[in-house]
């Protein structure tokens, strides 16, 4: 996939899923299938000639610091085929407009790997400003969709809004673009079982521990995707090791307490990370090691009151598995709540409860 935030650098032509696609849930997915083409055999795609002056991502992405955008290791050939495009905003309307910052059920390299997945070739990052809050809805299409991006047909949820004040909707879009020959179409608000599926119903969802109710408008569960790094290694004291990730800072997280999971180990990846201040290139070494089909396993999210902890943590032990996991990239995929965090009057009933815990996840689980 193609990831950029400049308009200079957006490959065009295109056909535009536009929107905030935080979540990337069901009724998103409805609104990028009408600018997926039918793929045919004669569509090449050839290996991406250099990776100079850029630097290899843990996802396989080429990011170009010079121009501001990435690259996955093919280029599309050169065609007029409109390229599958998604269009959505950074950072998120929301933040701009109140200055706080906004977790997401998506981070910026889940989000690649979700639309990737569906068939999207290219994902713009319009940066959110003063310039682009204040133009009209003629003015976005006109500059952004048209002129710019080469949009020969753009698709929407019914609910979009956009230009200055949120003043256009998306007949407003389909009108203006109509002017240019540019079709527009408008996808349906989606339910399920009555409930309208939004990426605000997944985040109270999951603020309330409703995890399988998140799952079901996600259409997949809500997963935590981490680096495993250097804990306080108290868990193995009492017989559960426990792998303690670090999730993107800006992970929108669910309700604290304790989850039955499923874990998946991704490939081994050793990473020399220059400081994000220096420009010099990362190296990324990786092994051929398999991803292992998930485990069970038992997660808590919280401050860990029983030893006093103070900054939120996310701590996964894994069943009937051990191994070394430090440095590695887990995804943990939430399958249920089973209780809130609370605060024990000793470690000897901490693991107790922990026994619980891990009893309760395997009946959920098996």
């Amino acid at each position: 996939m193609w990831v950029t935030s400049s308009l200079t650098t957006a490959l065009t032509p295109t056909a535009v899923a536009l929107g905030n696609f935080d979540g990337v849930h069901q009724g998103h997915k409805d609104v990028v299938k009408p600018v997926l083409p039918v793929l045919h055999s004669s569509d090449v795609r050839s290996p991406a000639v250099s990776t100079q002056g850029g630097r290899r991502l843990d996802n396989g992405l080429l990011i170009d610091k010079e121009q501001d955008c990435w690259e996955s290791d093919y280029r599309i050939s050169a065609s007029d085929r409109p390229l599958p495009t998604v269009v959505t905003f950074n950072p998120h309307p929301r933040e701009f407009f109140t200055g706080q910052p906004r977790a997401l059920l998506t981070p910026l390299d889940e989000k690649v790997e979700l639309l990737t997945a569906l068939g999207v070739e290219q994902l713009v990052l319009l940066p959110f400003d003063r310039e682009m809050a204040d133009l009209s809805p003629q003015e976005f299409v006109e500059h952004i969709l048209v002129r710019q991006l080469k949009a020969r047909w753009i698709s929407v949820g019914q609910d979009f809004c956009f230009g200055s004040g949120r003043s256009g909707t998306s007949a407003d879009l389909q009108k203006i673009a109509a002017k240019y020959g540019v079709e527009v179409a408008i996808v349906p608000i989606q339910n399920n079982e009555g409930e309208r599926i939004s990426s605000s119903a997944i985040r109270q969802s999951l603020l309330e521990g409703e995890i399988e109710r998140a799952n079901q408008l996600l259409g997949r569960p809500y997963t935590l995707i981490g680096c495993v790094i250097q804990g306080q290694q108290l868990g193995r004291t009492i017989g559960f090791p426990t792998a303690n990730l670090e999730l993107p800072a800006n992970k929108f997280l669910p309700r604290f307490g304790v989850y039955a999971v499923r874990v998946s180990i991704d490939k081994a990846k050793q990473t020399e990370t220059a400081s994000k201040t220096n420009t010099t290139p990362n190296t990324v070494i990786e092994e051929n090691s398999p991803i292992i089909t998930p485990i069970k396993g038992v997660m808590n999210i919280g401050h860990r009151p029983t030893v006093n902890g103070i900054n939120p943590t996310v701590e996964v032990h894994l069943l009937d598995w051990t191994g070394d996991l430090y440095g590695k990239t887990l995804t943990v995929s939430l399958e249920k709540f089973l209780r809130p965090e609370q605060k024990f009057a000793s470690l000897e009933g901490l693991k107790q409860q922990i026994t619980a815990d891990c009893l309760q996840a395997r009946s959920v689980l098996s």
